[in-house]
């Protein structure tokens, strides 16, 4: 996958890496292909990866990037990702020949070197600029005019002349690189291994899928007890204006859930959403209008794509 700064799409489809056929996760590593789907696609997920510098703390995180199963079906649908299987793509994409593995080996001690260099460099400029401010000049530049001044008498208070030396040669040590990204150095997964898509509630999807189309952004709601905590626009500028929380178009509810969500979405500023695919006479017939084809990866369109969606708020506090 190319780097891109987030500016332009990478290349598609690309791969959302499940940890192996077992482990039901769903992760992204490269910040570009983040920056582009939170951007373009209104796709947020979750950091899960410690930062190096505070692995302890967990506030503050950083890639991976974990996708909700209603983002990643989401991608597939569209065509814009596929479900790579990440284990084995690895142990097959790193069976390379001698001479490959040398190269690569090669390439990712030039990159380490390069990085040292550019660091060094950094440092440097910032001490001449030091120096400059502090009308100060480096002591090499002044060794050259030391033998050109005009001999003087010294006198009996004179201080004895230092004779300036040239700064030690600096050693760079080339930093240990670890690449950010597999793709490249080793080539993307093949698409047709693609693993199935993951198991999620129909009614749950298409409220997800009806919320998305309208422009809004949906991150993981269990700080607050709903499914998704949705928001008008990028989280690092809106709150919340929804909890959301799906249901079946004839599922019966308790009216104290009624009442704890109402009151919940008023007590945080925010309104308590429920919502569902509608159910038509055509779904009648059908067991599962949004179900799974496990076997091939495949979810069968339901008949009515029509959802509705209704807010509760608690009116005595």
């Amino acid at each position: 996958m190319t780097s891109n700064g987030g500016l332009s799409a990478p290349d598609l489809p690309l791969p959302i890496f499940q940890p192996s056929s077992l482990v039901k996760r769903y992760l992204l590593y490269d910040i570009d292909t983040v920056t582009w789907l939170r951007r373009n696609h209104n796709i947020l997920g979750v950091f899960i990866g410690s930062l190096p510098q505070s692995p302890q703390q967990n506030v503050f995180l950083g890639l991976p990037l974990e996708l909700q199963p209603e983002e990643v079906t989401l991608l597939v649908e569209k065509g814009l990702a596929y479900i790579a299987d990440d284990l084995q793509s690895h142990k097959d994409a790193l069976l390379l020949p001698p001479m490959e593995l040398e190269e690569y080996k090669s390439n990712v001690r030039k990159k380490g070197l390069d990085t040292a260099k550019a660091v060094v460099k950094q440092k440097q400029q910032k001490t001449e600029e030091i120096l400059k401010r502090k009308s100060l000049r480096r002591p090499y530049l002044d060794a050259d005019k030391a033998d050109d001044r005009d001999d003087r008498d010294e006198g009996l208070f004179d201080l004895p002349q230092q004779k300036l030396s040239e700064p030690a040669p600096i050693t760079i040590i080339p930093y240990r690189s670890t690449p950010t990204t597999s793709y490249p150095p080793i080539d993307a997964p093949s698409q047709q291994s693609s693993l199935p898509l993951p198991e999620v509630s129909a009614s749950s999807y298409a409220l997800f899928k009806h919320l998305h189309a309208s422009g809004y952004f949906m991150s993981p709601g269990l700080r607050f007890g709903c499914k998704f905590s949705v928001y008008p626009g990028d989280p690092l500028r809106f709150h919340s204006h929804f909890l959301a929380t799906s249901a079946e178009w004839d599922e019966e509810m308790d009216l104290l859930d009624l009442i704890g969500g109402g009151r919940l979405g008023t007590g945080v500023k925010k309104a308590w959403l429920i919502g569902g695919a509608v159910k038509t006479d055509k779904d009648d017939g059908k067991k599962d209008s949004g179900s799974m084809d496990a076997q091939n990866g495949v979810r069968e369109k339901p008949a009515s794509s029509s959802v509705r969606t209704f807010c509760v708020e608690w009116a005595g506090m």
